[in-house]
């Protein structure tokens, strides 16, 4: 197991409520070492929540003395240009606009109205007068990665 993932599994043990996750845990191979956290929840999380986990993880890796140089422990949610990760985080995301990267190159844009465990579904809407609305059922065995769309209109 890396180092990452003994990481993850210490964070996941300091996770204050259930409907927080990791995203991902990025461990950086320069000096000083630099350890970054994603988390996110089902109905978002705080910097207080950020600031805990910090807190906790880096006493928890103090005391299995798991790491034994210097680091940098940050612990900050997902950007908002960063592609969505897990299952999770799509269902999260239902009713937002999206821009779907698939695995032959095109791109689906439009709104994310349900996710299942083998696929999501994506409302497409034309441009101009006509606007047809089309449906897309999207397995993720497709989808290269997807990003939620901010609009600021």
């Amino acid at each position: 197991m890396d180092l990452g993932q003994k990481i993850r599994e210490l964070a996941e043990i300091h996770l204050t409520q259930p409907s927080h996750f990791i995203v991902d845990v990025i461990v950086s191979k320069h000096k000083p070492m630099k350890i970054t956290i994603a988390l996110d929840g089902d109905a978002g999380v705080t910097i207080e929540d950020c600031a805990h986990l910090s807190r906790e993880l880096s006493d928890e890796l103090e005391k299995v003395n798991l790491i034994d140089e210097a680091y940098n422990l940050e612990v900050g949610t997902p950007g908002v240009e960063q592609p969505l990760k897990l299952k999770r985080q799509y269902h999260k995301n239902i009713g937002r606009e999206v821009k779907v990267y698939l695995t032959d190159k095109s791109i689906v844009r439009g709104k994310l109205v349900a996710t299942s465990e083998e696929k999501i579904e994506v409302l497409e809407s034309g441009e101009g007068k006509k606007k047809i609305v089309v449906s897309s059922q999207i397995p993720f065995s497709e989808i290269e990665k997807t990003i939620v769309t901010v609009s600021f209109k």
